[in-house]
């Protein structure tokens, strides 16, 4: 009789056990439970979130009536657009000045109406 021995070959790759997961979780349902430490990155995020995105419209507008009030004053017909455009730049400066305060007034608002449950978030992360 012949002696046969069968070997086993194996070979691992890191990084292919990682594509292999990436790819299996774009197909497999995604029915996983928020964690609380997810949520609690989840709520801190959102508390500056609406805040950011109101006041850089507002600077936007701002920037921009300020530019059109520029433009006004430095027309050579001057006479009919140079008190329009002054005070188009005059609004266009008090709403760039304006942006931060609000920013910081609506996060400090968004801040103390998360605060219990952040509080809470963190209580039970901590323990």
């Amino acid at each position: 009789m012949e002696d046969k021995k069968e070997t086993f070959t194996y070979t691992y790759s890191a990084k292919e056990q990682e594509e292999i997961k990436k790819i299996r979780g774009k197909y497999t349902p995604q029915t996983k439970e928020e964690t609380s430490m997810e949520q609690l990155r989840r709520l801190d995020k959102s508390a500056t979130k609406g805040a950011t995105a109101v006041s850089l419209i507002i600077g936007i507008i701002s920037a921009l009536l300020f530019g059109v009030g520029m433009c006004c004053t430095m027309l050579p017909d001057w006479d009919a657009y140079f008190i329009p455009g002054i005070a188009a730049g005059v609004i266009g400066i008090i709403g760039m000045i304006a942006a931060y305060p609000i920013y910081l007034h609506m996060v400090k608002h968004k801040r103390m109406k998360l605060a219990p449950e952040i509080i809470r978030l963190s209580d039970e992360l901590m323990k």
